[in-house]
């Protein structure tokens, strides 16, 4: 029987295949991390809108030349990990940024 982790690491690597994106590094566990911080600060829906948001945003970051892969999907997970942190902590409003 196949783990939930290998389970993962499959699917992954086979949507990066099937996206032409062979050999890009992707921590699973951080993005799991990640939803599941936007999931309970946030609303549960705002795990796989977050983690797109972040994606896209280390995407364009990387395209355009700011950074390599890695820094950019780093410095995106970072920044959404906090404003989840701050949007759980101050109930959604800007009040205490």
């Amino acid at each position: 029987m196949v783990s939930q982790e290998e389970e993962l690491q499959a699917w992954c690597a086979r949507l990066l295949t099937a996206l032409e994106l062979d050999g890009t590094r992707v921590d699973i566990g951080a993005v799991l991390k990640l939803a599941g911080v936007a999931a309970h600060s946030v609303v549960r829906p705002a795990a796989p809108l977050t983690t797109y948001v972040a994606g896209f945003a280390a995407g364009l970051a990387a395209g355009s030349g700011q950074a390599d892969d890695a820094v950019a999907m780093g410095a995106a997970m970072g920044v959404a990990m906090r404003e989840c942190e701050k949007y759980g902590e101050n109930g959604g409003t800007d009040d205490k940024r």
